[in-house]
């Protein structure tokens, strides 16, 4: 198509590069038969020639690739420049004649609106919506050829410019075409969305309404009704106050009119009408294959779309197949299990997809039970929950992994709707009673009668057991087979866990809960037993903080060993000890713990990350950390500290006891209930560890077949296995091929650069609805950020945001501020006084950990890495569960 005018009738889906988003659309819905007000669009070559004419824009272009997103007065600066040059700029002829010629064609007479359409616009991943600029109403050749123009300078506004740069797209790639359409005089206009953009819910389409223009309501100068409609039905309806409407004026221009009285409590659109408008967006919908967000208008009897575009802000839907009539399945977010939300890689998912032990027709495929929504896993708990005694118990059990998400599950399966045509598993309480009955039997005889003082010796002995079998597995191997044994070894593992394993943290929790009751019930003593979760022996994971203390020392006692921790240069650090002095000292040190811990990283559930025996980029920081803010040995006199208060809060809890009626009884039991917490609760953190050792050898595996692939020139590079499942890399390794492999490898990296963004839930349902569940209420001053205690104790402080520990740089007495936290992140622990995280429950890594420690701890406060900023003077209560920011180090 050629010329630099075309109506929408020429316009279709592959028109996005010479008409944007925006026109685009307008074209696809104008020839689908869609009610779209006529009109044409100045394509990007009129905005490459007039801009192609100015001697000033290269040197704008060069001056906005080095801007930043934040840097706002440069923004702004820069920004005013070019629009005011642009502004001035005459359009070449040629286009003026075309443009005039194609108005002239379709009525003059009327009035258009005139609005910008880029072509980053109105795309899958990034809307752009509302960054350039709209002129409505606009009348004769002067105000269009203006309007023309200003769109034109609109691609350089402030919040284009940021977005941009915010979005990572270049400055150059981004052009303009300009939509030229006849203006709608509404009675009533708004916008449509046909998924909830509040809750994600698929099934609900909202529709905001009100007089006039809709612009009015797209700008927020107005309020709007807002109009629920589910199956074709109105759920809800919110009539608002509408004060304020925007009309046309006949010379030209909008006027912004109040409302008569009358008019501001009525209801914009009747009930007919809304019917009529869901059903023209359910069309639309079922036109694009996605969800959209449609600008709409309503005039003598007939409903018009100005435009439509996907809506970007929904998480994205996993793929559940329901039958017709079943509810909605609710999906658990295995992210906020595991504290670790980021985005994983296809590869990383099917690990655990294969690991997940239940909902498996086979040990090696992977489970029907989960499934992938923007790079994250989630669980289907809706058949578990189909037997009632599982409706009480899930919620309560997950409260201890998170809060809010107990409470959600809670509030759910209370819906008339649950489980609606949801028939239970053949054979399912059968099941779930060999599997847990076992289980139950293993805990109460380690309650009250098993020696549990060899437990961690046993454990360990098993887990090296474990790891050496799977090792012997893996060794002599290669091709298809070594990726078979992957799948069995995967398949088999959790499973493996929870039989040989569980039953002794399980033991520990209990008996942590008994404790606690029973003080409680008999002493009124509700804070003993934060004094007993202090300074666990046996934790694999506080051991792993006294060694990372252990370095630190060592490296304490030589300047030149504590420079390169410094510096941080990971890909070279052993070599380049040898070089200095100390560095002999301090490598067979490093080496040791390498060895014991060096399959561990920070989100080390994702398996395509690398460990830190590959990269101790993120470790380095934590042993310079605690250089600076500790002394010699002060980690390890902690440690015994913590265990000396925690015995002499056991002793004197024994002693007051045996001074109570019938003491003799409840001494002894509560001696029995000590002596299991303290000996079984420090082997809470083996799973993991015993995962992660497997998980060193599912990668090693991985890699060497992607090093195999990328000789064969199957794969590009080694990285790009992790971009597929280990069906695919299976298929791959018995030489067989996969149809446009290149492609798709490349739209997967796109998709998982775009679901980092990304915050997934906690908990959705397979209509895409998110819940989010209701927080227990809380004793906290005003305007505190409320979560969840789950480590006792007052601090004040200052707040160190850390979204990464390989960026931590902590100081003497502040409090860590974390998105969430792992084993890797531990080592950062010793530095810090206090600890905040966005997610998380009682019974998570960190909350563990930071009892251990006595480190005050409050977790579940969403968005925290946000509302508190580094620098900010905060008050942590750790017993009720909420922060205070004193002073905020943002006031001027």
């Amino acid at each position: 198509m050629k010329g630099y005018v075309l109506d929408f009738a020429q316009i279709d889906e592959t028109s996005i590069s010479i008409v944007g988003g925006k026109g685009a659309n307008l074209g696809v819905m104008t020839r689908a038969g869609f009610p779209i007000p006529p009109g044409f669009c100045v394509t990007t070559g009129a905005y490459r020639d007039f801009i192609g004419q100015s001697s000033l824009m290269e040197a704008y272009f060069h001056q906005l690739d080095g801007i930043k997103a934040d840097q706002l007065n440069a923004i702004s600066e820069l920004g005013l420049s070019i629009r005011k040059h642009l502004v001035t700029l005459a359009i070449p002829e040629a286009i003026t004649a075309e443009i005039i010629g194609r108005w002239e064609q379709s009525a003059k007479d009327n009035a258009y609106a005139v609005r910008s359409s880029a072509t980053a616009e109105d795309l899958p991943y990034a809307s752009f919506a509302g960054q350039q600029d709209t002129y409505l109403n606009v009348k004769g050749s002067e105000q269009l050829l203006l309007a023309i123009r200003q769109c034109w300078a609109s691609l350089f506004t402030d919040r284009a410019i940021s977005y941009r740069a915010k979005n990572g797209f270049d400055h150059r790639s981004v052009q303009l075409s300009v939509v030229v359409q006849q203006m709608v005089f509404p009675e009533v206009s708004g916008i449509m969305f046909t998924a909830d953009p509040i809750s994600g819910h698929r099934g609900i389409l909202s529709i905001d309404a009100s007089y006039g223009l809709g612009e009015a309501l797209v700008s927020g100068l107005v309020s709007a009704d807002l109009y629920q409609v589910h199956a074709g039905t109105i759920i809800s309806k919110k009539i608002a106050k509408k004060k304020l409407a925007i009309f046309s004026l006949p010379e030209g221009g909008t006027v912004t009119r109040e409302l008569p009285e009358a008019m501001q409590d009525r209801q914009a659109l009747e009930d007919s009408q809304i019917e009529q408008l869901a059903s023209l967006g359910a069309k639309v919908k079922d036109h694009y294959g996605t969800d959209q967000d449609i600008e709409w208008c309503y005039t003598g009897g007939s409903i018009y779309i100005v435009q439509s575009r996907p809506i970007t802000s929904l998480y994205p839907l996993p793929q559940v197949w329901t039958a017709a009539g079943e509810s909605p399945r609710i999906l658990l977010s295995f992210g906020h299990q595991q504290m670790m939300t980021d985005a994983m890689k296809p590869m990383a998912l099917s690990i655990w997809q294969t690991m997940f032990p239940f909902g498996k027709p086979a040990v090696q495929v992977e489970s029907k039970l989960t499934y992938r929504a923007g790079g994250r896993m989630f669980i289907d708990i809706t058949p578990i929950l189909t037997l009632k005694p599982a409706r009480s118990l899930v919620p309560k059990v997950l409260k201890g992994v998170d809060e809010m998400m107990g409470s959600g599950v809670g509030e759910y399966v209370q819906r008339d709707v649950f489980i609606q045509g949801i028939k239970r598993p053949k054979g399912l309480a059968m099941r779930v009673a060999r599997f847990v009955f076992p289980l139950l039997g293993r805990v109460v005889n380690n309650l009250l009668f098993a020696d549990t003082s060899r437990a961690v010796h046993t454990v360990n002995t098993w887990l090296r057991s474990s790891f050496q079998s799977g090792r012997n597995q893996l060794t002599d191997v290669s091709g298809a087979n070594r990726v078979l044994e992957v799948q069995e070894h995967a398949g088999k593992l959790l499973r493996s866990l929870f039989q040989e394993l569980m039953a002794y943290p399980l033991s520990g929790v209990i008996a942590s809960r008994l404790i606690q009751g029973l003080a409680g019930r008999w002493l009124h003593d509700n804070e003993v037993i934060h004094i007993l979760n202090k300074s666990l022996i046996g934790n694999v994971t506080s051991e792993m903080g006294l060694m990372i203390g252990d370095l630190a020392d060592i490296a304490r006692q030589y300047p030149e060993v504590t420079a390169l921790i410094r510096e941080g240069r990971a890909s070279s650090f052993c070599e380049d000890l040898l070089t200095v002095e100390g560095g002999s000292v301090f490598l067979p040190a490093w080496d040791h713990f390498i060895e014991l811990y060096g399959m561990r990283c920070a989100g080390e559930i994702d398996i395509t990350r690398p460990r830190w025996r590959e990269d101790a980029s993120s470790l380095l920081p934590s042993i310079e950390s605690h250089i600076r803010t500790m002394r010699h040995k002060e980690h390890r006199e902690r440690f015994a500290q913590g265990a000396l208060e925690a015995q002499t809060a056991a002793d004197d809890l024994l002693d007051r006891l045996g001074k109570l009626p019938f003491g003799w009884f409840k001494k002894r039991l509560m001696g029995r209930l000590l002596r299991v917490f303290r000996d079984l609760m420090c082997i809470r953190e083996h799973p993991k560890y015993l995962m992660m050792q497997h998980f060193s050898l599912f990668r090693q595996a991985i890699l060497k077949e992607a090093q195999s692939l990328v000789q064969q020139r199957v794969l590009s590079e080694e990285e790009d296995a992790f971009y597929l499942t280990l069906d695919e890399l299976l298929h791959l390794t018995q030489g067989n091929s996969i149809e446009h492999l290149s492609q798709i490898i490349v739209g997967r990296k796109q998709e998982y650069e775009h679901y980092k963004s990304l915050t997934p839930p906690r908990l959705m349902t397979s209509e895409g609805e998110m819940i989010t569940g209701q927080r227990s209420q809380q004793d906290a001053p005003e305007h505190a950020l409320l979560g969840t205690p789950v480590s006792a104790g007052i601090v004040e402080g200052i707040a160190r945001v850390v979204l990464r520990p390989e960026d931590a740089k902590l100081n003497k007495g502040e409090i860590l501020i974390a998105p969430f936290t792992d084993p890797g992140w531990t080592p950062l622990f010793h530095s810090c006084v206090g600890l905040v995280m966005e997610v998380g429950g009682l019974m998570t890594h960190g909350a563990v950990v930071a009892r251990e420690y006595g480190l005050p701890a409050v977790v579940g406060i969403d968005d925290a890495t946000r509302l508190i900023h580094d620098g900010d003077l905060i008050r942590l209560d750790g017993t009720r569960g909420f922060v205070v920011v004193l002073t905020s180090s943002t006031r001027p």
